[in-house]
């Protein structure tokens, strides 16, 4: 069974108050500026939802994307990486990241 946003809610309203850094598109960043604190992880579940548990249940800015770096082997490695303006994000994001990923996904 496929859910869509309508099923699990408008992550655009939370608690019947909007976050303006959604409603004017600011909230995912293009880059990861230096001062984000970032979380590095191997993905082992859909990108979309990562997405959507960031929206839903975090509240400030967030970059969320792919780096590539090189083993002591010479060998390329894919990791994933989610950076946040404020630490508490990153904390609450790191220590949620086991259920997170392992969930079997809903898109």
């Amino acid at each position: 069974m496929v859910l869509s946003r309508r099923d699990y809610g408008d992550p655009m309203i939370k608690y019947n108050e909007p976050n303006p850094l959604n409603i004017f598109n600011l909230r995912r960043m293009a880059h990861c500026p230096p001062h984000f604190h970032k979380v590095e992880f191997d993905l082992n579940t859909y990108d979309t939802v990562v997405s959507a548990w960031i929206y839903e249940n975090l509240e400030g800015r967030f970059n969320y994307g792919q780096i590539d770096s090189l083993s002591s082997a010479g060998k390329l490695i894919r990791r994933h990486r989610a950076a946040f303006e404020l630490a508490g994000e990153a904390s609450y994001f790191a220590l949620c990241l086991v259920d997170i990923n392992t969930y079997p996904g809903i898109f």
